[in-house]
């Protein structure tokens, strides 16, 4: 069993590695030039979260908060984001995007759907329903034990 998991283990790096820097890199090339990688995934996490916080963020990217709050500034900086304090609590800080924030991500979000679609139709639906399943189930499984094995 320690042979096929070391086998499974390289197998999945070998295609994460392809997988993920060309699609980072047709990503980089496609979308605007006013956003990063970073960036957009940023704006993604923040369009898909109703109270959006760094602390959010900084969990989700597996980042400490000094780095999120590097691009966060950023963005704030470029008009894309804006900071809103919590009425109730002053210390609370959330994070929303600008309307040229959300017509930056919309776009940049209709290159990605460019950039992927023509991949999806060299599978049958079902299969791309259970590999997305078996992925999220892994990234459930990271979120769960906050990175540590389990």
């Amino acid at each position: 069993m320690e042979k096929d998991a070391q086998h499974w283990i390289n197998r999945y790096l070998d295609a994460y590695l392809v997988v993920t820097r060309r699609i980072n890199a047709q990503i980089r090339d496609r979308i605007s030039e006013d956003l990063t990688s970073d960036q957009y995934l940023i704006l993604r996490l923040i369009d898909g979260q109703e109270l959006c916080t760094s602390t959010y963020l900084a969990e989700s990217f597996a980042v400490g908060k000094s780095s999120i709050t590097a691009i966060i500034n950023r963005l704030v900086e470029a008009g894309m984001i804006e900071r809103t304090r919590d009425e109730n609590d002053r210390r609370q800080v959330y994070l929303s995007m600008t309307t040229y924030g959300k017509s930056v991500y919309d776009a940049a979000e209709k290159q990605v759907q460019v950039i992927l679609s023509p991949y999806l139709f060299h599978f049958e639906e079902s299969d791309i329903e259970m590999f997305i399943r078996m992925f999220e189930k892994l990234g459930s499984l990271m979120q769960e034990s906050g990175g540590r094995n389990i």
